[in-house]
């Protein structure tokens, strides 16, 4: 059984039709003008429309332009008469499916209702088993296989086919937007734009005119009208990477957007309605911005629908050598391996800037090692903090084993706030071996063993 929709301004045909393909057992509703069609396809879904080319006001090219506005995968059946075949090729270019000329025979109409009907069957059919695909493959992009990195996937599966708003929460280099291309690419929006803006790289004077659009005149400089970010990312996602710096009155606006789905232009009185997912992001806690009144507390609570926090790579230690083989085949290194001195090194290190720091560090090794292999005097720590020697880079003043192996057990499991699991994977030993490291060194006491 389908939905359909059949409009024609003469009502002899809209009986005969709807009785026609009632008794195939369709559901069918039927109108008498252009208007009607637009009005009934705003309200619910159909599978297919039959709608007649002659209507005044509201035509039939008018109603195909609505309708794939409205439902692109629904398919539309031209009924026109014989001396207007050139208006039919035309409706087949606007994205009519089929047409056919009047007389109609009501067996020939059922019979393309039928199969465009499964066409539209085998359409959504299609798209769902694609959308379970992408939900099941989602965040796939990211590389690691650490609990943390795994459990974020995790979220990004569950949120991403819902409509909800999301709070991407994070350090700064952690990969909010690579999270945020995730969630888009497992949604129903996935076809759809994905607008990507940075808050805090645009001027406050000129952010609500890049986000909202702005009409001639509004300004000086406005010589013509012109669409902004959200009308740009219909259909699709808008990414608001560093929200907390929007300033109050773009906040106001946003408020209102996820509050009714309309934008105004700057300078236009006129609303419009914006069909669009909207994804967040910030590398600081939001509560202190409302604490010092620079964010409203109603926008942070409709932007809090479902938070996602990106793990800092001190947590995930355990993707270091995936990231970094992923890095090195980005530079065309396929076959070149860090030694495991370099990769204990890296996992030993707290990485303030991140997943970003951490690639920043491989280009630097990649220029060092020229077309040579990259060994382990070309992975510099800490160039940004200077010359001096680093607690984090582990500069030893003496060579005794002992006195370091306990220095460097201490720091992991500092950084893992005692978890020895944590710790022993960091150090990139087994949970075992750490205990039995600890023995040996006398740490029992001192680590509650």
């Amino acid at each position: 059984m389908a939905r359909i929709l059949v409009a024609d301004d003469e009502t002899r045909i809209v009986m005969l039709l709807k009785s026609a393909l009632e008794n195939q057992g369709h559901e069918v509703v039927g109108v008498h003008s252009g208007q009607e069609a637009l009005d009934a396809c705003q309200e619910e879904s159909f599978d297919v429309v039959l709608t007649d080319m002659r209507m005044e006001p509201v035509d039939g090219m008018a109603v195909i332009a609505g309708v794939k506005q409205c439902s692109p995968d629904t398919e539309i059946i031209v009924l026109t008469a014989y001396e207007e075949l050139d208006t039919a090729v035309a409706a087949m270019q606007a994205g009519a499916c089929h047409y056919m000329t009047k007389p109609i025979k009501f067996q020939d109409v059922s019979a393309m209702v039928e199969k465009y009907a499964r066409v539209r069957q085998l359409t959504q059919e299609n798209r769902n088993l694609k959308q379970a695909v992408a939900v099941i493959n989602a965040g796939e992009n990211m590389v690691g296989e650490a609990k943390a990195t795994q459990d974020l996937k995790d979220m990004i599966g569950r949120v991403a086919p819902s409509e909800a708003t999301v709070l991407i929460r994070g350090e700064s280099g952690t990969g909010k937007e690579v999270t945020a291309r995730a969630v888009h690419s497992a949604s129903k929006r996935c076809h759809g734009p994905f607008v990507a803006v940075n808050c805090a790289a645009i001027a406050e004077s000129l952010l609500e005119s890049e986000l909202f659009g702005y009409r001639k005149g509004a300004f000086t400089g406005a010589d013509s009208d012109r669409e902004g970010l959200f009308e740009a990312a219909r259909g699709g996602t808008l990414f608001l990477d560093e929200i907390g710096e929007a300033p109050l009155a773009v906040q106001a606006k946003l408020l209102r957007v996820l509050e009714e789905r309309k934008i105004n232009r700057v300078g236009d009185p006129q609303e419009t309605d914006v069909d669009v997912r909207i994804l967040t992001a910030t590398n600081r806690p939001l509560e202190d911005s409302i604490a010092n009144k620079s964010f409203r507390e109603d926008l942070y609570y409709r932007l809090l629908v479902f938070p996602l926090d990106v793990p800092p790579l001190r947590d995930r230690s355990g993707d270091i050598p995936l990231l970094v083989s992923h890095f090195m085949q980005k530079f065309g290194r396929r076959q070149n391996k860090l030694p495991s001195r370099t990769i204990n090194r890296l996992r030993a290190y707290s990485w303030p800037g991140n997943i970003r720091e951490l690639r920043n560090l491989m280009e630097r090794a990649h220029i060092l090692a020229g077309s040579g292999d990259i060994a382990d005097e070309h992975v510099m720590l800490n160039v940004g903090r200077g010359t001096n020697p680093s607690n984090e880079d582990l500069a030893f003043k003496d060579l005794d084993l002992d006195n370091h192996a306990r220095r460097l057990i201490r720091a992991a499991l500092e950084r893992s706030a005692g978890n020895k699991s944590q710790a022993a994977d960091m150090l990139g030993i087994t949970r075992r071996t750490l205990y039995s490291r600890l023995k040996l060194l006398g740490m029992e006491e001192e680590t509650g063993i």
